[in-house]
């Protein structure tokens, strides 16, 4: 007992607490290999970039692969709280990311997604109250993407998504964008993210004539109606979600998805953004410090999703030790959550982050360009 006396009183006369000895242990799952591993593999490589420290306490990152599949995603973040993490990231998609909130909401544990679909948090409830994300709302993304082809003439849309929550939250979000700009959506078509054929699907496409056509999919499956639309000899406009913001899209696409058009995040044209643009240099701090690591060239926007998780995590960190719970514990998970709430002014790679109580995501349009592929290359389109 004299030794733990002495033992306490050399910590006290130090300035340091019991606290500084607990690590914070933020559980990840990703999607490295399956249909999305083109966002899960530039992800899982950001990880290895995150804080270390963070309020002065040290960081584990446990990072897991849930392979793409919705089942495998619920069975991680279990595995993931049975082991007293005290915040998750992930998953990769959209329908991973939903089929999570359960769980983690039964665990009293926070979660950042990566998912980009605005039903991962909204409404806010009981049970996405724990949830929080970073990547832009479709909606917004909608807005960008709708306010596009009002400039431009066009008149008449069919879309296309993916079979799943992404392409029916895409749907959804861009009739509501579509009719505030009165243009009018003339086709409705889904295809699976696994599909190896769309021809039925483009054909009916065509017969609705549209001035363009927006492919609501992700990664380099949505590659595929695209150069279906081309063989078919389709001469309209095509547009693409933000879900295709990365290189391998453009090395599956190839020279048929030349002249495509999509919202993005700032990082993937952050080097042609003009200096005013107020998320510029926090975005070319991620681009710089990822291709630090791994090569010039190999940055993609799905990595800044997580650098941004890191950023307000580690905005929110100190806030919820103020209040002296031990990481590891309900308690420091439940002030966590409170406090990623708080974040405010958090420059990230994708954007401004104001999160609040009824906003768990905190972006506002800022963090949203319109890009265009030429000659196999991203190309910022001003608003000009």
């Amino acid at each position: 007992m004299k030794i733990k006396h002495i033992a306490l009183a050399c910590l006290a006369a130090t300035g340091f607490s019991l606290s500084a000895w607990a690590d914070i242990n933020v559980g990840v799952t990703l999607s490295a290999t399956g249909p999305a591993a083109s966002l899960g593999i530039p992800e899982k490589n950001t990880v290895a970039l995150l804080p270390k420290t963070m309020g002065g306490q040290k960081v584990n990152y446990i990072v897991l692969d849930d392979a793409s599949d919705t089942t495998g995603a619920i069975t991680n973040a279990r595995k993931l709280m049975s082991e007293k993490v005290d915040i998750i990231f992930g998953s990769s998609t959209t329908p991973a990311s939903l089929a999570m909130i359960d769980a983690v909401a039964e665990g009293k544990t926070p979660m950042i997604s990566l998912g980009a679909s605005a039903a991962i948090i909204e409404p806010q409830d009981a049970k996405k109250r724990w949830v929080f994300k970073t990547p832009q709302n479709d909606i917004m993304m909608a807005l960008a993407i709708a306010g596009h082809m009002a400039d431009h003439g066009i008149k008449t849309v069919g879309f296309i998504g993916f079979s799943d929550a992404y392409g029916e939250g895409w749907y959804k979000e861009t009739a509501k964008a579509l009719d505030l700009k009165k243009i009018k959506l003339v086709a409705n078509e889904r295809y699976s993210r696994t599909d190896t054929a769309v021809t039925g699907q483009v054909l009916k496409l065509m017969a609705a004539k549209p001035d363009a056509i927006l492919i609501a999919g992700s990664g380099t499956p949505a590659a595929l109606p695209e150069k279906t639309l081309k063989e078919r000899g389709y001469t309209g406009k095509i547009y693409q979600t933000h879900g295709v913001a990365n290189n391998d899209f453009l090395r599956v696409g190839g020279k048929d998805v030349d002249g495509t058009l999509l919202p993005a995040g700032p990082v993937l044209v952050a080097e042609q953004l003009p200096a005013s643009n107020p998320v510029r240099k926090s975005s070319l701090e991620y681009i710089h410090t990822y291709e630090g690591a791994y090569g010039k060239g190999s940055v993609s926007t799905f990595g800044g999703h997580v650098w941004d998780a890191g950023k307000v995590l580690a905005a929110a960190v100190p806030a919820a030790l103020k209040g002296g719970a031990q990481p590891g514990t309900e308690a420091f998970r439940s002030a966590l959550r409170d406090a990623l709430e708080q974040v405010k002014d958090v420059a990230g790679a994708h954007g401004i982050f104001n999160m609040s109580a009824q906003d768990h995501l905190g972006l506002d349009q800022r963090g949203v360009v319109m890009v265009k592929i030429e000659n196999g290359k991203w190309v910022y389109q001003s608003s000009k």
